[in-house]
């Protein structure tokens, strides 16, 4: 059955972002964080643009004070320098084209509308379908395929605005998030918690990352082998997260959504499934229900498989489709007990 039939109860609180001034930005020819991955999502969103079920929202650019935010004035200078010597590279797998400041400027910006249309009251459940990707890109550098951290920025964005305390950012991409987690590791008002393979690129995420000062306890890093699939994967949401989420008991909740780690993924190691993603977007889903009145915002990070990010999109839109989303009952396999036990010995938190 198509995901789009499988629809029940919510008739309004859905919206996206996509632009198609994203397809602009062009690391080169082979280059995997292609704009094909764009045209992939038009496809994707072919089923859900009829009616009036979902809102498209409209992507603006992101101003210098805000992405002040998270980043310093030297990061957006240089970013904004190599783009006008393009092509440039900011570090081995990091380039720009000419138009590549400009579109992280709206692929940041269109997060921020996505946070302002929750706040709002006019809508509940969002994915911004945008790129350039964001997890990677720290304070002051930008690498794996990041320029502007998109996610970090929202969190920093919705507590400014919208004067809330306590924002959760889940990460289920393949690449453990290290910039997002180094933009937040001293603070409580910022949970992040990240499934993701290891030892891998970038090399961090260890159970022991946990934050420091402040923010000890905060962190919460659930490092997965390769060849990990949905029985390791998805209890974490479901069992996991959803106790955390429950106890810390976030405002907002935003996902950095990865599908990278879909077995069809050319640069990652697990054997995730679309059916696995979803569970986990089913999880955080109905934790916002319990937590924050809904308030979710899913942001595109990598996928580069073209047919796996176009079936993981459609999955994760067709729970956020239902009154009650799904969670998958996938038999919890002995990997799973083996990383909950691990991660208990470094958490504040129970589950």
């Amino acid at each position: 059955m198509n995901p789009a039939d499988q629809i029940s109860g919510l008739s309004e609180g859905l919206g996206y972002l996509v632009d198609d001034r994203y397809l602009l930005h062009d690391p080169g020819a082979r280059h995997p964080e292609s704009p094909k991955r764009l045209i992939a999502i038009h496809q994707a969103l072919q089923q859900f643009r009829a009616g009036h079920r979902w809102q498209p929202l409209q992507a603006r650019k992101a101003s210098l004070e805000e992405l002040e935010l998270v980043h310093h004035p030297f990061h957006v200078q240089r970013i904004e320098q190599a783009a006008s010597r393009a092509p440039a590279y900011l570090d081995l797998d990091t380039s720009v084209s000419a138009e590549s400041y400009t579109t992280a400027l709206l692929a940041a910006g269109g997060v921020f509308e996505c946070v302002d249309t929750l706040f709002s009251g006019k809508l509940r459940r969002v994915f911004a379908f945008i790129r350039p990707p964001g997890h990677h890109a720290a304070q002051e550098i930008a690498r794996g395929f990041c320029l502007f951290n998109n996610v970090a920025l929202a969190a920093a964005y919705a507590r400014a605005k919208h004067r809330i305390e306590r924002v959760a950012i889940a990460d289920f991409d393949v690449h453990h998030g290290d910039g997002t987690q180094s933009c937040f590791y001293s603070t409580p008002h910022v949970l992040y918690i990240s499934t993701h393979q290891f030892p891998f690129y970038p090399g961090t995420g260890d159970f022991s990352e946990t934050g420091k000062g402040e923010g000890k306890g905060y962190t919460l890093n659930f490092p997965l082998p390769e060849g990990t699939g949905d029985s390791g994967f998805v209890p974490i949401y479901s069992k996991i997260a959803s106790a955390v989420l429950d106890q810390y008991k976030p405002q907002l909740i935003l996902v950095s959504a990865g599908f990278d780690g879909h077995y069809k993924d050319p640069l990652g190691g697990l054997a995730l499934t679309h059916a696995g993603y979803a569970s986990a977007a089913a999880s955080l889903i109905l934790a916002a229900e319990r937590c924050c009145a809904g308030k979710i915002c899913f942001v595109l990070e990598g996928g580069y498989s073209l047919e796996a990010l176009k079936d993981c999109s459609r999955a994760i839109m067709a729970e956020m489709q239902k009154q009650r989303p799904v969670e998958s009952p996938v038999r919890e396999s002995a990997l799973f007990a083996e990383i909950s036990r691990n991660a208990a010995r470094f958490s504040r938190w129970k589950w």
